[in-house]
């Protein structure tokens, strides 16, 4: 049981350390303008409180779905590895 937890606690780490890599350039693109030509100047009043609420949500949303994710992965791969460590199922001998 205890090396099923230690998968599980080491897959969410390594989920939440790839969502932490992968989400902020995911946002820039997803919030990046399209159609505009190059060196073009986007006029717009920003408000920098919702703006950082809004960035800092979602990364911890994306880090909180990998967390959950690696989880999963690591849930799996410990019953994967308890299976083959298990010995077979042998029958007890029967006394006549």
């Amino acid at each position: 049981m205890k090396n099923v937890v230690i998968f599980v606690l080491v897959g969410m780490l390594l989920g939440v350390i790839v969502a932490s890599l992968v989400v902020p350039p995911a946002l820039s693109w997803y919030s990046e303008p399209g159609g505009l030509p190059k060196g073009a100047q986007i006029q717009a009043i920003v408000e920098i409180p919702n703006v950082i609420r809004y960035a800092t949500g979602r990364l911890m949303r994306g880090q909180l779905i990998g967390g959950g994710l690696g989880g999963v992965v690591g849930l799996v791969a410990a019953m994967l590895i308890v299976r083959k460590r298990r010995p077979a199922f042998a029958p007890a001998a029967t006394q006549p």
